[in-house]
């Protein structure tokens, strides 16, 4: 369902300043709050997958349940074909957003209910959303078997999702998505919990549809690797905010923030291991009172870095938040609290 009035070249998705925090601390605690988005901006167009990586508790998720509308954000703009969907709607028009933009969840053996059939999983989205009528809601769900690689259709459609693989439920969850025939995919880490002989046919099924449906995805991951056979552009995602994000290959090929380096350092490749990630762990990284999040765990801190939040900067066409790249790189002056 495109919107007829949005200009041919517009994004499918534009996010912009998006910001989300939590409180912490219980009633006799000190209380506090957890960022977990800051001033989150991207665009994302039909036919691409961006791909927001980041290890766990950088916010990945938080995005993601912004974009569903699951949480409400403290501030930021969510567009879809150029219409702002954070303003106060009536109910069809939320139910438009959300036939429009669907969820692939983590968890294939909870995102399924274990009661019924892949029948009732698929037609009951396709009845609500009317995308079929009573009549043709089975053979419409056979060809959704089909279209997410369950072949042949008609051995699956009467099953529970406790008779199916870890896989074969992943891809049911994707046709019941398919189901509303969205514009825009979010895949929460779709083959984590997956053998790692089975994630490579869940994310060829991924490109696939990206391909030949023009589906816009947005791909929450961890993992680089997944990233890089999936993802077009990568957004790199720190304590709620982007530091790096550029097309997928550069990326993985050059990484500008020392955050990107640490990331793809725990990728192992044909060759073996790149190594471990050059940073000190999380809870072994003393909270900064000012600049830079992630100087207390950076090999290349500089004073500056202590001091001063850097800005996103414009470096050969990516945008990098890091006085690397600023003003200050040349100084290269370590601090005390860097990683010899």
């Amino acid at each position: 369902m495109v919107n007829e009035t949005a200009a041919p070249d517009s994004p499918l998705l534009r996010v912009k300043g998006l910001c989300k925090s939590f409180k912490t601390g219980g009633i006799l605690g000190p209380q506090g709050r957890v960022i977990a988005a800051q001033d989150v901006s991207f665009d994302l167009r039909r036919g691409e997958a961006v791909a927001l990586v980041g290890e766990s508790g950088s916010g990945k998720s938080t995005v993601a349940k912004l974009l569903l509308r699951l949480e409400k954000p403290d501030a930021g703009e969510i567009h879809l074909d150029g219409r702002e969907v954070l303003a106060a709607e009536p109910r069809n028009a939320s139910l438009d957003y959300r036939g429009r933009v669907q969820m692939v969840f983590q968890d294939p053996f909870g995102s399924l209910n274990p009661v019924h059939n892949i029948a009732h999983h698929l037609i009951r989205p396709l009845l609500r959303h009317r995308r079929a009528t009573s009549g043709d809601a089975r053979q419409k769900a056979l060809e959704l078997l089909s279209i997410a690689g369950l072949e042949p259709a008609q051995d699956f459609i009467n099953r529970h999702p406790y008779e199916l693989s870890g896989g074969q439920r992943q891809r049911v969850a994707i046709a019941r998505a398919l189901a509303v025939e969205p514009d825009l995919l979010i895949a929460d880490e779709p083959t984590s919990m997956l053998d790692v002989s089975i994630r490579m046919g869940v994310l060829q099924l991924l490109a696939r549809l990206k391909t030949e449906q023009k589906l816009g995805i947005l791909l929450i991951t961890h993992d680089l690797a997944s990233a890089r056979y999936l993802a077009d552009r990568v957004l790199v995602l720190f304590r709620g905010r982007i530091v790096e994000d550029g097309p997928t290959e550069e990326v993985i090929r050059d990484p500008q923030h020392p955050y990107t380096r640490a990331l793809l350092a725990c990728i192992a490749d044909s060759e073996g291991p790149r190594g471990e990630a050059p940073v000190r762990p999380e809870s072994d990284a003393p909270m900064a009172e000012g600049g830079c999040p992630f100087a207390p765990r950076c090999p290349d801190v500089m004073d500056v870095c202590l001091r001063e939040d850097p800005a996103p900067l414009n470096v050969d066409g990516r945008n990098t938040r890091c006085h690397l790249y600023g003003e200050h790189a040349a100084q290269g002056q370590t601090s005390s609290g860097g990683t010899p």
